[in-house]
């Protein structure tokens, strides 16, 4: 990704639900602005309620999950890692109260997606600025925000264990691995995980390992014996097992199933109305 680019959360999931509401990163950086209905976002491990006028800052590689419910809607800009424009270096969550600062954040979006479906000369260049310009409103509108009262014990662990996740997801450690590493017992990470995320230390490993896999899976045409080696899985055997007792369905179908939702004139016009 060279440039920034706005979309909807709709086009942001690409067709399929399970890319926003499993545990997963991005490559780049993401600032998601809402601006209808009430969802649900885990940020490294720690669950809030995400609602209307509310600013999300994801930065590249953070580990979430997002639910925009089922009236949710919302603008998303990715920008490179690399993007000129500074970005925080951890995850925010803003509420914009100011109605100013909200008509201002919604404004750039709106100018951003006028320049991608004009595509005129020059278009990706004046994205970018005002993806700059959005950068500059982010620096001003964390300045009015209150000061986040320090992390407890508990949610720093929890953030700890979902950098861990993020970090090896794709090797052949266990949640008690990652428990040892931190210097606690399965049961404590267990229990503080499901107080703060609403999902088990287990659960969230396993989320973020599925939509590896879903991605492998649905957007490439790589073996799935590759698949399964390359996320450390034991063998292709036990790679089907996971993927059929979680979704339901084996690799190869829901491969197919991703290529025909892909082809279908519904899903095409979906992608190209912002």
């Amino acid at each position: 990704m060279d440039h920034a680019t706005v979309m909807t959360l709709v086009q942001w999931m690409h067709g399929a639900e399970w890319r926003l509401t499993l545990q997963h990163s991005c490559p780049c950086h993401a600032l998601v602005w809402m601006t209808r209905g009430q969802g649900v976002a885990v940020v490294e491990g720690v669950r809030r309620g995400i609602g209307v006028h509310n600013a999300l800052v994801l930065p590249a590689r953070t580990m979430f999950s997002l639910d925009p419910g089922k009236t949710g809607f919302g603008l998303v800009c990715e920008m490179p890692a690399q993007a000129t424009a500074p970005m925080p270096d951890r995850p925010l969550h803003m509420r914009i109260r100011d109605v100013m600062g909200q008509n201002e954040l919604t404004a750039i979006f709106e100018g951003m997606q006028r320049e991608q479906n004009d595509a005129r000369p020059f278009s990706e260049e004046v994205v970018d600025a005002q993806a700059a310009l959005m950068s500059v409103w982010l620096r001003r509108a964390m300045l009015s925000q209150p000061e986040e009262p320090a992390s407890g014990a508990a949610e720093r662990l929890v953030r700890a264990y979902a950098a861990l996740i993020e970090r090896h997801h794709a090797s052949t450690r266990s949640m008690a691995d990652h428990a040892r590493t931190l210097g606690v017992t399965p049961t404590h990470l267990t229990r503080v995980c499901r107080r703060l995320s609403g999902l088990s230390a287990a659960e969230l490993l396993t989320e973020r390992s599925l939509h590896a896999a879903r991605d492998l899976i649905e957007a490439s045409d790589r073996p799935m014996a590759q698949i399964a080696a390359e996320l450390g899985f034991g063998s292709a055997a036990y790679f089907s097992r996971f993927i059929l007792h979680h979704t339901g369905r084996t690799p190869s179908d829901l491969r197919s199933a991703a290529r025909a939702r892909i082809a279908s004139p519904v899903a095409t016009a979906a992608r190209q109305v912002i």
